[in-house]
């Protein structure tokens, strides 16, 4: 079974007391690619000295809703140069994390809209996906993304809507990023919704380091439990994890020209 594990953040000092050693494990497991995702501006150079140490990481750049309060208004011009400087190179996969969050109300809406806007435009300017963050926002993501209409599109991280919602980003040539937190009992919904997803809008991902899935509660989550979300996913899917892993990967490929 071959995985690609669509979004994490391997960079993060959780990972630091054995980083090498939980890369290995995953590969051994069939994990073969890996995305990590700069969050602001003090980590992509972190994000880019790892991925450049391992060819089979790739990262994506962007500015986080959640870090509202620590972007500058800077960084949306730096974050326009690392894109620039590294056009065209293989490792660079997507613009991300980007997106809403409406869930910490302390987090101004209006600041939040700006930013995404200009994050997506940098999406559509040098043709690469976005990787969307989206937290009891869908309403507005969805209608941000028909204003945009990128020609890559890019992955809607964690999905966690509706039916209906999961149609809207389908249209919008979106690919739902689906990880541990649809593992959970307690998501009753969501499986509901994942059953009846087509395979082929559906990726995998950890959230590394978190969102451990339900097998794993309370532990630091990693790609090394990428093949068990597969597993318990693909049992809501109704299919094998073969099925679901060989058309999350297919997916993937595709998405990121690889």
């Amino acid at each position: 079974m071959e995985l690609i594990d669509t979004h994490t953040h391997l960079d993060f000092p959780d990972f630091d007391p054995d980083r090498q050693a939980l890369l290995a494990e995953s590969r051994a497991l069939g994990v073969r690619r890996m995305v990590v995702l700069g969050v602001y501006q003090a980590n992509w150079q972190r994000v880019w000295e790892l991925v450049q140490s391992d060819p089979d990481l790739h990262a994506a750049f962007g500015l986080h809703p959640v870090y509202l309060d620590e972007h500058r208004p800077e960084d949306l011009t730096e974050l326009g140069d690392w894109l620039t400087r590294l056009a065209g190179h293989r490792q660079l996969c997507a613009v991300g994390e980007i997106g809403l969050d409406y869930f910490i109300e302390t987090l101004d809406r209006e600041r939040q809209q700006t930013l995404f806007d200009a994050q997506l435009q940098l999406a559509a300017d040098f043709n690469l996906p976005a990787l969307i963050h989206v937290r009891r926002s869908h309403a507005a993501v969805i209608a941000t993304l028909k204003r945009f209409r990128l020609k890559r599109a890019g992955i809607i991280h964690a999905f966690a809507g509706s039916q209906e919602e999961a149609r809207e980003y389908i249209k919008l040539g979106f690919k739902l990023g689906l990880g541990g937190a649809a593992t959970w009992p307690q998501a009753l919904r969501m499986h509901r919704v994942i059953a009846g997803l087509p395979l082929e809008s559906v990726v995998l991902e950890t959230d590394s380091p978190d969102m451990a899935p339900a097998m794993f509660p309370g532990q630091r989550n990693s790609p090394a439990h990428l093949p068990a979300i597969c597993e318990a996913l693909a049992a809501l899917m109704t299919i094998s994890p073969e099925q679901l892993a060989a058309a999350s990967t297919a997916n993937a490929c595709e998405l990121f020209n690889w």
